[in-house]
């Protein structure tokens, strides 16, 4: 299981929680078993998110691996500017 800490509005679309547990070895798995889990994070997922993994952010990255003691938060996308 990954331990996924949700940033800021999210947390209000996982019923208020700030961390929730998932299956998943990348972060794909772990965006789909999220969508599933937690139906109302789907549209957000779909519209684009950015995960940090161990400090490292990363946007459309489907493959990056997740380790069960990686920490792993999930935030709305950011745009630069």
């Amino acid at each position: 299981m990954v331990k996924v800490t949700l940033w800021g509005s999210l947390r209000s679309l996982a019923g208020g929680r700030d961390a929730v547990e998932v299956e998943a070895k990348n972060t794909r798995e772990m965006l789909d078993a999220l969508a599933r889990k937690y139906p109302a994070l789907e549209q957000v997922i779909e519209n684009g998110v950015s995960v940090a993994i161990d400090g490292q952010i990363y946007r459309e990255a489907w493959f990056t691996p997740i380790q069960e003691d990686s920490e792993v938060v999930l935030m709305p996308y950011m745009a630069g500017g």
